[in-house]
């Protein structure tokens, strides 16, 4: 697929002009609304990392797929649906209140390793919590028992790349500001389709990539 080949060169120019490795970032394949033979053709070219935001949509999936896929769920997640993409799930982007934490921690085994979502831009119809509810979000999550890796945030949708770049220094120095708990690492999940170079340059860890690699949605 040309779209994949031009979106990991992209990844790479942007990670060494930034200074940084670009084995620094994981390239999240967002494959909603993507079929399995849509899905199998970007893994038939090496990529494991994938990302849903249903959780109907990732239960159906994940079974007909390679057991080596990451799946990472990058959606809003109701406590009700947790079972269906528990034991499936590599990394759950979207942990934005305690509800949702408790929920995550219960059935067999340890929970998959998870990130708080932080509402950046304070917008009313996005999840997320807000910049100053991160430390007592974070230390009931951890008080829980969930390995916190770090934070995700999806901000405002840019006119121009350059439109995020306020957005993914807030939410990077927002992190700095964490007293590292154990299990956390700094990740930040920041960075889509038309944003995700600027994100990269202000130190994303994951990019959630979707249109750019499978076109247009269904």
């Amino acid at each position: 697929m040309t779209r994949y080949s031009e979106i990991i060169g992209r990844v790479r120019e942007a990670a060494t002009g930034a200074g940084r490795s670009p084995d620094e970032v994981t390239l999240v394949a967002v494959s909603k609304t993507k079929s399995v033979d849509d899905i199998k053709a970007v893994y038939d070219l090496g990529h494991r990392d994938f990302g849903e935001n249903r959780a109907q949509e990732m239960a159906a999936k994940a079974p007909l797929l390679p057991a080596d896929i990451r799946w990472h769920f990058v959606g809003s997640l109701q406590t009700n649906k947790v079972r269906m993409i528990r034991s499936a799930t590599s990394l759950l982007h979207s942990v934005d209140r305690e509800s949702l934490a408790k929920a995550w921690v219960k059935g067999s085994g340890m929970p998959p390793p998870v990130l708080l979502q932080v509402n950046v831009a304070d917008e009313q119809q996005k999840s997320g919590v807000a910049a100053s509810a991160v430390p007592e979000l974070l230390s009931k999550m951890v008080d829980l028992g969930l390995s916190v890796r770090g934070l995700m945030a999806i901000p405002p949708i840019p006119e121009s790349p350059e439109d995020g770049r306020a957005w993914f220094e807030k939410l990077r120095r927002i992190a700095d500001l964490v007293d590292g708990p154990p299990g956390w690492e700094g990740v930040l999940s920041m960075g889509m389709t038309d944003d995700f170079e600027v994100a990269i340059e202000e130190g994303s860890s994951i990019i959630r990539v979707g249109r750019a690699i499978f076109g247009p949605r269904e």
